[in-house]
């Protein structure tokens, strides 16, 4: 049976079976060397001639870059002057008494050996199954995997059930444009993925559940930056019978335990993390993202900030109408709640909402929820809805509000930005699998596509022309 690369460290002097991709080759004379690469680790292979059989003889004339090959040969250990340290495999090699070609490789159109000499992203997008060959890549969606586990350990640990909910909802107000899903069975109706499961981990409060979360997509048709795609991953948590000190104590022992466990040579600014309202934060830093690190050039600093006491609305001079800060289920501060009666106060009502930062990322946000169901109605009064748009769109949750709601309260944390800041990488887009580029499109597997007319048809749908 196949092991891996780095367990030949441990079978000095046994016969061993190896598969993986040819990273390099060295010839010298009849002699050829393979830097063997596997998930694991690169490992020397070292074929003679005269230790092969004839078919493997026939073979090793056929080996190329990047074809992939199985392997069977006795480990041995390396000179003390042939030792490569730089390996975790570098102090053994593998002698081959048999190989095998399964597929021979073209020659890739970027170097997989050298990743300086990085492609573009568009080509590297468009052959991402070469591009996560390169080690840092692999290294990258190996942290991930890594962030992905810790967090769930850690939720269990601390009773919380993890519970999946829906991808194809209601098209509702949060703040972004929708994703919208055309229904067969229902012609002219639409489903929408969504953009958070808000109300649905509400829900979830209602019926009694108490500590919930999710590793979730979500999905946003907004503008791109390097730091944003049209789908994304969040840790998303909810609990009722909390205060506001329960969720940041939660999130802040979750983040230190992560960072300990995980990466240890990373060092806090400070620890607990800093607090600041959002008033300090502007008037201090003039952003509500501030980069508290002392030392900008250190990539293994982290300057976590929680930040406080957002304002609940906000006014969009483009739509000339007031909106809300974070979204119109977050909880107002108590001291404010009689300033909903005024429409003119508007701009000083406080809600319970916080943001966690690191070094300059907003990296999660979250919010005591309001619970009851006359204060949620009046909030989306004062963001312009009618009775009937309300009952259309929040109905569902304002009869669920009827049967009996706990307090609860909760956050989301952007995975993807998580990982990126914790790599040291510039753009979500080097710690996901299979991204897609700054506007929305995917080289790989070239989408955006048309459809056929046929599928239109079962779907009750015509295009419009658009005149440029």
């Amino acid at each position: 049976m196949k092991i891996t690369n780095i367990q030949t460290i441990e079978k000095i002097g046994a016969e061993v079976q190896l598969a993986g991709w040819i990273q390099s080759l060295r010839k010298m004379g009849k002699i050829v060397f393979i830097d063997l690469r596997d998930r694991s680790s690169l490992l020397q292979v070292v074929l003679v001639p005269s230790e092969l059989d004839v078919d493997s003889q026939e073979q090793m004339k056929k080996l190329k870059p990047e074809s992939v090959i199985s392997v069977i040969g006795v480990v041995q250990a390396r000179g003390e002057k042939q030792i490569n340290p730089n390996l975790p495999t570098g102090s053994v090699e593998v002698l081959a008494k048999s190989l095998k070609i399964f597929s021979e490789s073209l020659t890739p159109p970027f170097e997989i050996v050298n990743e300086d000499r990085q492609a573009n992203e568009e080509l590297r997008l468009k052959y991402r199954y070469l591009d996560l060959r390169h080690e840092r890549m692999k290294n990258n969606i190996i942290l991930r995997h890594k962030i992905v586990r810790f967090i769930r350990e850690y939720f269990y640990n601390h009773d919380f059930l993890e519970i999946e909910t829906p991808y194809i909802s209601k098209s509702t107000p949060e703040g972004a444009r929708d994703f919208l899903v055309p229904s067969r069975n229902f012609p002219g109706k639409f489903y929408a993925l969504p953009q958070s499961p808000q109300q649905y981990k509400q829900l979830l409060m209602v019926a009694g559940m108490e500590k919930y979360f999710q590793i979730v997509r979500c999905f946003r048709d907004e503008d791109q930056r390097g730091d944003r795609q049209a789908e994304f991953t969040q840790l998303d948590v909810e609990m009722s019978f909390v205060t506001q000190e329960d969720i940041l104590q939660l999130i802040e022992e979750l983040f230190i335990q992560l960072v300990k466990n995980i990466l240890p040579q990373k060092k806090f600014t400070s620890q607990p993390f800093v607090r600041l309202t959002y008033q300090q934060a502007m008037e201090q830093y003039g952003s509500d993202r501030p980069d508290l690190r002392q030392d900008k050039s250190d990539p293994d600093e982290l300057a976590f900030v929680w930040v406080t006491d957002f304002p609940m609305f906000e006014y969009k001079s483009g739509d000339q109408r007031w909106g809300a800060a974070h979204h119109p289920f977050t909880a107002i501060n108590p001291q404010d709640l009689e300033k909903l009666q005024d429409p003119k106060k508007m701009g000083e009502i406080k809600a319970l909402q916080y943001d966690l930062v690191l070094n300059g990322y907003e990296i999660a946000g979250g919010s005591i929820r309001t619970h009851e169901a006359n204060v949620l109605h009046r909030v989306f009064e004062l963001l312009g809805h009618t009775n009937e748009e309300i009952q259309a769109k929040f109905g569902h949750l304002l009869e669920a509000f009827k049967y009996g709601v706990p307090p609860h309260g909760g956050i989301a944390a952007g995975l993807d930005r998580v990982v990126m800041v914790l790599a040291n990488e510039p753009s979500i887009r080097e710690v996901i699998a299979f991204p897609k580029t700054s506007d929305n499109r995917d080289p790989l597997m070239d989408s955006p596509s048309d459809v056929t007319l046929d599928q239109l048809d079962e779907l009750g749908l015509s295009l419009k022309k658009r005149i440029n």
